[in-house]
Parts: C-alpha cells; sequence; structure tokens
C-alpha cells in the first residue's frame, strides 16, 4: 500500500483485497446522501463470499458494502508521531461550560 498516497481517491478495483483497512466513498442513494467509512475486504460471519465490510462491524450486525455502492477508495493516512504530539501539545479549544454548541441541549 506504500504506492498510494492518503487523499488520493482510487478507483475500487485497484482497492486492496487483503484485509488492509481502507476509506471508501459510498455513493448516495434514495436512503441518503453520498458518505465516507473504513472498510476492508472479508469474508462475514455466515456468508459464503468475501466483500466490502465495514471496519466497525459487530460480528451479530455486520455491514456490508455491495462492490457497485462503493464510487472510490483512499489508504488511511499514516500515523505520524511527530505531527501527533504537535496537533495534543497546541491542546483544545475552551468551551464555556454552559454553552450550547449547535443543538437544543435537551
Amino acid at each position: 500500500m506504500t504506492r498510494h498516497a492518503f487523499g488520493a481517491w482510487r478507483p475500487m478495483d485497484e482497492a486492496p483485497r487483503d484485509g488492509t483497512r481502507i476509506i471508501v466513498a459510498i455513493r448516495s442513494t434514495e436512503q441518503g446522501p453520498a458518505e465516507v467509512d473504513v472498510a476492508r475486504w472479508a469474508r462475514a460471519p455466515h456468508a459464503f463470499e468475501k466483500g466490502w465490510i465495514a471496519a466497525d462491524s459487530d460480528h451479530d450486525c455486520v455491514i456490508a458494502y455491495a462492490d457497485v455502492e462503493l464510487a472510490c477508495w483512499t489508504p488511511l493516512p499514516k500515523s505520524l508521531p511527530a505531527e501527533r504530539a504537535a496537533i495534543a501539545a497546541a491542546g483544545l479549544p475552551e468551551v464555556p461550560p454552559d454553552s450550547e454548541i449547535g443543538g437544543s441541549g435537551i
């Protein structure tokens, strides 16, 4: 997977089918807009064939995608300890304790 750069979207026929987790772009449907998910090529429990499985699927509730549902893919970003440390050092913004952010608070 080293030949692919994070953020460069590739056709699904170039996606690794070795169990590597990747970011996939899911096509929009009448059920909802286009979105992205993390998936891997694997065999779901009680399935006969391998397919694209959401990486956070539960053993009892597998989220599987058909090839036609997926538009393209990109690799997950690499873990870069130096950049992760810089982000952590920057800290999170202060949020006043009684403020609401984008909701009714109910």
